[in-house]
């Protein structure tokens, strides 16, 4: 997660809510993120960032010869996507001073992403809690979805701890 979740789609003020509001939006599927290309290039630098080569991603040639027709995204290319998905769908808050990635309770990898579609991801807030004066820890249901296919690429329960100016948590 970016570590400045007070910017992303938008960077007004009036855009943004308290993290008192927070526990309101339980249950509710938010805006859809954007889509990305998922392309060769991006999944070459993600090959060369993680040190992971395997042919079904950067051999097109190799991986045309597989069940998947040609070379696929790595599963935490994927993964790895969804802190810009949050950045730019969640809720921004007021006087957050960072926002932390603090872990997945859960991921599960449905579908290959193959190189040139696009993905985008859906999410639902289902916790949300004050774990020390400041310190806000939301729990984020996450499905990353590939244009034109029924089974998404991923679903995920991401956790972010936000530390917000506690002496403002309350105030419009």
């Amino acid at each position: 997660m970016n570590c400045d979740p007070t910017l992303g789609s938008s960077n007004s003020v009036a855009d943004k809510i308290n993290i008192a509001e927070y526990p309101g939006l339980v249950g509710q599927a938010l805006e859809p993120s954007d889509w990305v290309d998922i392309t060769q290039e991006r999944i070459d630098q993600f090959a060369d960032a993680t040190n992971d080569h395997q042919f079904i991603h950067v051999d097109p040639e190799k991986a045309a010869q597989t069940p998947f027709g040609g070379t696929i995204a790595h599963g935490f290319l994927t993964l790895s996507l969804l802190s810009h998905f949050m950045e730019t769908s969640l809720p921004k808050i007021k006087d957050v001073t960072m926002g932390l990635n603090y872990g997945s309770d859960k991921v599960r990898y449905l579908a290959p992403v193959k190189v040139g579609q696009r993905v985008r991801a859906q999410f639902k807030i289902t916790e949300v809690a004050e774990k020390r004066p400041g310190q806000w820890m939301v729990k984020t249901a996450a499905t990353v979805e590939i244009e034109n296919e029924t089974t998404p690429a991923l679903i995920a329960e991401i956790l972010s701890m936000f530390i917000v100016d506690a002496k403002n948590e309350g105030n419009a």
